[in-house]
């Protein structure tokens, strides 16, 4: 299964994309909502989840929701928020809040995909 990591820290990227890759998942990378259209409008590009920081510095997180949803219309979103209380997240989509562990993550992510060997 694929998911594509939007997250303008490069260091919360790294480790994020680096346990999705021990639990079987294929993190494909992006440090801005601008890269990830890019690759969300790749129609040879698999995705099955995005994953996106609700704060970019281009685009808020839910604005790239919405487009990728116009692009992918059945792509499950997950927002990760340090300020989770505060957002409002659309029908059919997720959230974790940050800080989170690796167990919630794996355990969110499980929750949406499920595990990559049931795929």
């Amino acid at each position: 299964m694929h998911l594509l990591v939007v997250e303008d820290d490069d260091i919360v990227r790294m480790l994020m994309v680096e346990v999705l890759d021990e639990l079987g998942y294929t993190a494909i990378e992006a440090d801005t909502a601008t890269a990830a259209l890019r690759i969300l409008e790749n129609p040879d590009q698999a995705l099955d989840l995005l994953m996106t920081d609700v704060g970019l510095p281009d685009m808020r997180g839910e604005e790239l929701a919405g487009k990728a949803r116009e692009i992918r219309p059945l792509l499950p979103v997950l927002f990760a928020s340090g300020y989770a209380e505060s957002l409002n997240v659309p029908e059919g989509m997720h959230m974790i809040g940050k800080p989170f562990s690796i167990d919630q993550l794996r355990d969110k992510v499980v929750s949406i995909l499920g595990t990559p060997d049931a795929s």
